[in-house]
C-alpha cells in the first residue's frame, strides 16, 4: 500500500501517540507510542489536530464485507499500521520540493490511500492538500474531505446536475448526504431529501426544500418524479428507477451489502438502455486536490458546512468506529487528536 511509501523514513528516536491496527477487528485497534514519520522531498509532515470516521476506513478496520481483504491484497491483517484518512492540522516541516506550503500553514486532506491520520503527525504528499478553510475549526475541517468530495463528484461528474432539476438525496443526514442537499441547492436545484423522523428538522435546516421521511412516506411511490436521485442503495435499483423521470439519472454510493451492489452493477447497464433513464454506479471517488480547492471555496463563501454528530479523542478511536458502524450518524464523526478546538 502506499502508506508503507508515507512513512518510509522513520529513522528517527521521536515517539508519538497513534492507534495502531495490528489484525481485523475493532477490538484490535490500541493507542501505542511509534515513531515519528520524517518527510520525504515531495512531503508534508503535518501535526494532525483532527481525523474522521469514513466508510473505506470502517471497511478497512473491520475487514467486512470479507472480499475487501482480497481487494487489498491481505486476508489476515490490514495492509496499513494506523488507521484513518480524512486529516486537518499545521504544517510542521516540508520536503526540499514542496511548493505549496510551509511551516505553520494550517492544512486539511483526504489522503487515501496512504492511510495514517489517527496519529499525531503524518507525513503526506503535497497534493494530498489544501490549506484549510479560515472560517472552520480543525475539527469541522476533519469533517470535510472525503464526503464533500464524494458528494460533489457523484452530482457533478456523474449525475451532471443542472440549474432547474429536481433532485432527490436519500441519506440525507449523513455525512456524505449533508453536503449533497448543500451542493445541490448551490447548483440552483429543487431539492428534497429523505431520511427518519428524527433528522427531518436537520435535513430541512441544510436548505433542503422538501424532507421526506422514509418512515412514512414511500418516495418510490409517489406521483412525483426526480431528474436526479443520489443515494445510498438500501432499495432495490428498480425502486429507484420507478421513481426518475423519463430522462433521470440514478447516482449511487454503493450498498449496505454485496447483493445490493452486485445489483446495481450487473443491472445497471442493461437498465440504463432503456426508456432514457441512466444509472452511474459501481464509481470511485477520486481524491482531487482541485475539487478539495472548490470546497473549500464554497465554505469559505458561506455556501457549505459541515454538520458534526460527536467528537471522540484519539484514545476512544474504536468506540468512533463502533458507533459509526451503528448507522445512525448525523453528519460526521469526528476523532479529535492533538490540539485544543477553537
Amino acid at each position: 500500500m502506499f502508506y508503507s511509501a508515507c512513512q518510509s523514513n522513520n529513522e528517527t528516536n521521536k515517539k508519538m501517540k497513534a492507534i495502531v491496527c495490528t489484525k481485523y477487528g475493532l477490538e484490535a485497534l490500541q493507542l501505542k507510542e511509534v515513531k515519528n514519520p520524517v518527510p520525504g522531498e515531495n512531503e508534508v509532515l503535518v501535526e494532525v489536530h483532527a481525523s474522521s470516521v469514513t466508510t473505506n476506513n470502517a471497511i478497512m478496520v473491520t475487514g467486512k464485507p470479507f472480499f475487501v481483504r482480497l481487494m487489498g491484497k491481505s486476508v489476515f491483517k490490514p495492509s496499513f499500521t494506523i488507521p484513518g484518512t480524512d486529516l486537518s492540522g499545521r504544517v510542521i516541516s516540508v520536503g526540499s520540493n514542496v511548493k505549496q506550503f510551509k511551516p505553520g500553514d494550517e492544512v486539511f486532506g483526504d489522503t487515501y490511500p496512504c492511510f495514517g491520520t489517527c496519529a499525531e503527525y503524518i507525513a503526506v504528499p503535497e497534493s494530498a492538500l489544501c490549506h484549510k478553510p479560515a472560517n472552520l475549526s480543525f475539527e469541522e475541517a476533519a469533517a470535510v474531505p472525503q464526503v464533500a468530495v464524494v458528494a460533489l463528484q457523484g452530482l457533478r461528474n456523474h449525475g451532471h446536475i443542472l440549474k432547474g432539476q429536481k433532485v432527490l438525496i436519500f441519506g440525507a443526514s449523513g455525512g456524505i448526504g449533508s453536503f449533497a442537499i448543500q451542493l445541490a441547492k448551490y447548483y440552483g436545484t429543487e431539492v428534497t431529501g429523505v431520511c427518519s423522523s428524527r433528522n427531518v428538522a436537520m435535513v430541512r435546516s441544510m436548505g433542503a426544500d422538501y424532507v421526506i421521511d422514509y418512515t412514512k412516506e414511500d418516495y418510490t411511490r409517489s406521483e412525483k418524479k426526480y431528474d436526479l436521485i443520489y443515494a445510498i442503495s438500501y432499495r432495490s435499483i428498480f425502486d429507484h428507477m420507478r421513481a426518475l423521470s423519463p430522462r433521470g439519472v440514478f447516482v449511487s454510493t454503493g450498498g449496505p451489502s454485496l447483493s445490493r451492489v452486485f445489483q446495481e452493477m450487473l443491472m445497471g447497464p442493461m437498465i440504463s438502455n432503456k426508456n432514457g433513464k441512466r444509472v452511474a454506479t459501481g464509481w470511485m471517488a477520486e481524491v482531487n486536490r482541485n475539487d478539495l480547492a472548490f470546497i473549500k471555496d464554497l465554505i469559505e463563501a458561506g455556501k457549505l458546512k459541515p454538520f458534526i454528530d460527536r467528537y471522540y479523542p484519539l484514545s476512544e478511536t474504536a468506540e468512533a468506529f463502533r458507533y459509526y458502524g451503528q448507522g445512525h450518524t448525523r453528519g460526521k464523526v469526528v476523532i479529535t487528536v492533538s490540539g485544543n478546538r477553537k
